[in-house]
């Protein structure tokens, strides 16, 4: 840091020597003081410079007083390989390949704090590494409807699950000087029409459902740096939003980082200016077509900008607050004080993402014990799919990497089984090339037909003659599949896996279904298999995670984060019909009744609860205790069980505490998560499991006062294993209620 410091102060601001450094060089300084040093002697122009990128990935410093650029780069799942300076072509470097970890479904799916910030630790250094101080991520959107192409980016559809997982990764991202950008800021649900549909959703929803995660990220998490949504909220563009931007993130919530805009979000000057965006990106391109080269001095928030500006139009203690915002990423990131050095594609970040991966898989369905695989008396594994061998940390949209090595399904099976068992494979299905993935020769391409009736005879009579079948199918990160830009067109498997499901069912008894996802699917197939997994997108360690898993290595602890529905109209956003809007806006007539909430309230049967998952052991939950019957504002009531594994192996589960407001002046949902634990147990271990619910678990937004508020009355806290498998319940009161701001 000496030497670095030595070298601005000669090369960059040209000090005499033994001269005292200016406040804003000097790294013990307080940030404020720094950042009112630093903008006090900077031009009109080089302020404007700093608001607009100057590359695809970059934006300016001031290089006169040795202030550096500011380098984003894509996660939320891996640090993006370099493109081109004003392309988007792939720089080609040889030493760009990342660490690919699962996506944020399957870390949500962990239902583990701890693994968040082994996630942001991990991501976080990988980035610092790689000289990025912007990290594009992670995702918090809602999972609204199991159709959005960008639900894999998520952590899935309770705001409460969200809020508890994004708050660790943020803070370990930031430790290693690298700002974590939360996106997509607000209500970015869909993809189709994401560029203009104008959300119509009420106060209530909004704060309850939608806005929660985010506001964790800023306030607990202490997060850099948000990125505006797409979409309009209020007929204005989320990326300049008044009402999110100023009013609700910059004033209530005290955020004091930058707001980023998406990749082509901005479309105007004036509403840039004054409505709460302080750095523009992708203007003129929408961040996947190519658009305009050189275009970056005709941002909006560029030549535009600076020319209101002389011409007095502009009031310029706006153009200050940006640029006191940018100054804060830059003194917290690339020039902050014993910034580490990161690191890069280790094997380290490798483990990191196979743990994460292998608490995140849900044992969904397992009748009869098919799993785990007992390879003492299996010989013949027979395994099905093409997502078994189809690479899947390419693909999706912004978030596609170039990882340095990707361990599929079929080769982490082979791998664990060795010598043990014959493994054979076949494809069984296909889907069509991809321009990004599959196709090799471009001077040359060539269509291929495939024959969905020959693959799937081939696997049907393979299956005959194995011992069991491990089919891996499920979705993939082609064009209207889990891909940003699109959404699917219906809950149904693609590529016709639906009907070789059920024909390998019927050739074989012992056939495991294994889905690769970010999203639900429909299985019409469910009572024909009896074992039934979902395997997420990976990364890196995807097929050895799997593979300890499948074969008992791993006992399976991962958590459904979204509901899997029977039918795409048991979900709320399709139920009403209003999805996905009339191509000019979409109105949230579901409210505040998103997910299980729906299911709840409408009494419908999922195929698989919100936070369900199943273990190779089993758990008993005693009866909940509370320590005290009533509580008055300011108070809390501690909520104690006993759980115990009584299986024959270890295992975790996860302890989920749900509230249920028995009458209220507003409607309310029948449950709310408002608590988890994960604990680890060993066979015929008790653990006595302890809640804490205080008043803020309690209240609702009430939109008539615009506060949050906790009614007196009874209230029930439920204790289960999932939202649809409540163990026990105790009931306490909350005697005076008091609004909460």
């Amino acid at each position: 840091m000496k030497k670095q410091l030595t070298l601005l102060l000669l090369t960059a601001v040209a000090l005499p020597l033994f001269a005292q450094p200016p406040a804003y060089l000097n790294p013990a300084a307080p940030l404020e003081d720094r950042v009112e040093d630093a903008l006090q002697r900077m031009t009109r122009e080089e302020k404007v410079a700093m608001l607009h990128a100057q590359s695809k990935f970059s934006s300016p410093g001031v290089p006169r007083l040795g202030i550096p650029e500011n380098w984003m780069s894509d996660g939320p799942h891996g640090i993006r390989a370099e493109v081109l300076w004003d392309e988007w072509y792939g720089a080609n470097w040889t030493n760009d390949s990342c660490i690919a970890f699962p996506a944020l479904t399957a870390l949500a799916a962990s239902w583990n704090p701890d693994m968040a910030a082994l996630y942001g630790k991990s991501i976080g250094e990988e980035a610092r590494y790689r000289n990025k101080n912007v990290l594009l991520g992670p995702g918090v959107n809602i999972y609204r409807t199991p159709l959005n192409g960008r639900n894999f980016e998520y952590m899935g559809e309770d705001p409460y699950l969200a809020a508890q997982m994004v708050v660790p990764y943020v803070q370990e991202v930031q430790k290693n000087g690298v700002a974590a950008c939360v996106k997509h800021f607000a209500l970015n649900n869909q993809e189709i029409h994401r560029d203009y549909v104008n959300v119509q959703v009420s106060d209530r929803a909004l704060y309850e459902i939608y806005l929660p995660a985010f506001k964790a990220a800023v306030q607990q998490g202490g997060a850099w740096a948000i990125m505006g949504a797409y979409n309009q909220y209020k007929n204005q563009h989320c990326c300049h939003n008044q009402y999110l931007l100023n009013d609700i993130l910059k004033r209530d919530w005290g955020f004091d980082g930058v707001v980023v805009s998406d990749w082509g979000g901005v479309h105007n000057t004036e509403q840039a200016i004054a409505n709460g965006l302080d750095m523009e990106f992708g203007s003129w391109t929408n961040g996947l077509n190519w658009g305009k080269s050189d275009a970056y001095n005709h941002y909006y928030l560029a030549q535009p900008y600076l020319q209101l500006l002389k011409s007095g139009q502009a009031d310029e203690e706006i153009l200050n607050d940006k640029v006191r915002r940018i100054l804060r990423l830059v003194f917290r990131t690339n020039m902050a004080p014993n910034r580490p050095y990161g690191a890069f594609g280790t094997q380290e970040h490798a483990e990191a993402g196979r743990r994460i991966a292998e608490e995140g898989i849900v044992l969904l369905q397992n009748t009869r014990n098919v799993l785990p695989v007992d390879l003492s008396n299996t010989k013949n594994i027979l395994v099905v799919g093409e997502n078994a061998v189809k690479r899947m940390t390419v693909g999706g949209g912004s978030s596609s990497l170039k990882a340095k090595y990707e361990v599929s399904p079929l080769a982490g099976i082979e791998a664990r089984v060795g010598n043990a068992a014959q493994v054979t494979y076949v494809k069984g299905y296909e889907s069509p090339a991809t321009r990004e993935q599959d196709v090799k020769d471009a001077k040359n391409p060539q269509v291929k037909v495939i024959d969905a009736k020959a693959l799937r005879a081939e696997a049907v009579n393979a299956a005959k003659r194995a011992d069991v079948v491990l089919f891996i199918g499920g979705l993939n990160k082609n064009g209207g599949q889990d891909c940003e830009g699109a959404d699917r067109a219906g809950l149904e498997l693609p590529y016709e896996q639906d009907l070789l499901i059920a024909e390998l069912a019927k050739a074989n008894p012992n056939t495991v279904v294994v889905i690769l996802s970010g999203n639900a699917v429909a299985m019409p197939w469910v009572v024909q298999v009896p074992a039934i997994v979902e395997a997420w997108y990976n990364g890196t360690e995807a097929g050895n995670a799997l593979a300890a898993v499948l074969f008992g290595d791993v006992n399976p602890s991962g958590k459904l984060p979204f509901t899997f529905p029977v039918r795409l109209k048991d979900n709320s956003a399709h139920a009403a019909g209003e999805y996905p809007g009339d191509g000019k806006k979409v109105t949230y007539r579901d409210d505040i009744f998103v997910g299980y909430r729906w299911l709840d309230k409408k009494k419908i049967k999922p195929l698989f609860a919100f936070g369900h998952g199943l273990s190779y052991t089993t758990f008993q939950y005693g009866k909940a205790v509370a320590d005290k019957n009533a509580i008055t504002a300011g108070e809390a009531v501690t909520i104690t069980l006993p759980v115990k594994n009584t299986g024959t192996r270890a295992g975790a589960e996860v302890v989920q505490l749900y509230i249920s407001d028995k009458k209220a002046s507003l409607p309310r949902p029948v449950k709310e998560l408002k608590g988890f634990k994960k604990i680890r147990l060993n066979a015929g271990e008790a653990q006595t499991v302890t809640f804490t619910i205080d008043h803020s678990a309690l209240h609702f937004y009430d939109d008539a006062k615009g506060a949050w508020t906790a009614e007196p009355g009874e209230f029930e806290a439920l204790i289960g294993a999932s939202s649809a498998d409540i163990k026990t319940k105790v009931t306490f009161t909350l005697k005076n209620d008091a609004p909460m701001r």
